[in-house]
């Protein structure tokens, strides 16, 4: 069985909606979403969520996430 690592990469700076990452959605934030679809993939053994944005990752990994750093804005 192979194994994979899981990317999501959730810039803090959105100029179309800003804040979209943490913003509620049926009374979660948009990041939950995505990291409650990822964990459910069983070949995904580790999931990191790459931002910018301390928010994010706070949120990111109450979502059950690894967020190992904060990735400069530029």
């Amino acid at each position: 069985m192979s194994l994979y690592l899981g990317l999501i990469c959730a810039r803090g700076g959105s100029k179309g909606v800003p804040g979209k990452n943490i913003r509620l959605l049926a009374g979660k934030p948009l990041i939950h979403y995505a990291v409650e679809t990822g964990l459910r993939i069983p070949e995904i053994s580790r999931l990191i969520v790459s931002t910018d944005s301390p928010e994010i990752a706070h949120e990111a990994k109450l979502a059950g996430a690894e967020v190992p750093f904060l990735r400069p804005a530029s």
